[in-house]
């Protein structure tokens, strides 16, 4: 078997792929149901998009695309070649379940005057959503790279390693963000947060208590 047929094997099975994809169908769901209409705004690469794009007039789609990048690359040089590979399913998933969303319309009722529930719900469906990506050994974008990364290289947990990401964005981001825009987002971005940790984490709590 050639070399990228084997890597793709081992990267990749149907069962992994079908959680990669049930993990951005929610996550996409709630992204496009939720905070796009609700307008909460983000921590980590997104926020970072967002701060610079205010402050330095960088065009949004080249900054995703060099963050982004970037993360990735410190992904793939931590945690290897498989989890890139998985990422770049999750990323071609999300993309074709934001299109699918798009098609169907929202399905949820519009939250904007309910900020508190619809920051818990939101980060509710991006933190199991994410969980499942990460627990399949890939990423749903940059800023789980980035966390991945940083909670491998300091033995953090990951929960801590996105509020570290997350909050640090957030604080810069009261140069231009209204607080109380600011705490429906430490809302969202700590509950998804737990979250990922919670779902990641869970088949090691199945193993021991199978054990």
């Amino acid at each position: 078997m050639f070399p990228v047929k084997r890597l793709l094997r081992e990267a990749l099975s149907p069962r992994r792929v079908a959680l990669i994809a049930l993990g951005m169908a929610i996550t996409t769901f709630g992204m496009f149901n939720i905070h796009r209409r609700v307008d909460v705004t983000e921590g980590g690469v997104l926020g970072m998009v967002l701060l610079l794009d205010h402050h330095f007039g960088i065009p949004p789609w080249l900054l995703t695309a060099v963050l982004d990048t970037a993360c990735y690359f410190l992904g793939w040089r931590a945690l290897g070649t498989k989890f890139l590979i998985r990422s770049g399913v999750a990323t071609l998933c999300g993309s074709a379940f934001f299109r699918l969303w798009e098609f169907t319309g929202p399905i949820l009722p519009n939250l904007s005057d309910q900020p508190l529930l619809a920051a818990l719900l939101g980060g509710c469906f991006v933190g199991v959503g994410v969980g499942l990506v990460v627990r399949q050994g890939g990423s749903s974008g940059g800023d789980d790279a980035l966390a991945l990364v940083i909670a491998k290289k300091t033995k953090w947990r990951l929960s801590r390693a996105y509020l570290f990401t997350d909050l640090t964005v957030l604080a810069l981001s009261l140069t231009y963000i209204a607080p109380l825009r600011i705490i429906w987002s430490l809302v969202t971005v700590t509950t998804s947060s737990l979250l990922i940790d919670f779902v990641k984490s869970a088949h090691r709590r199945e193993k021991r208590a199978n054990a």
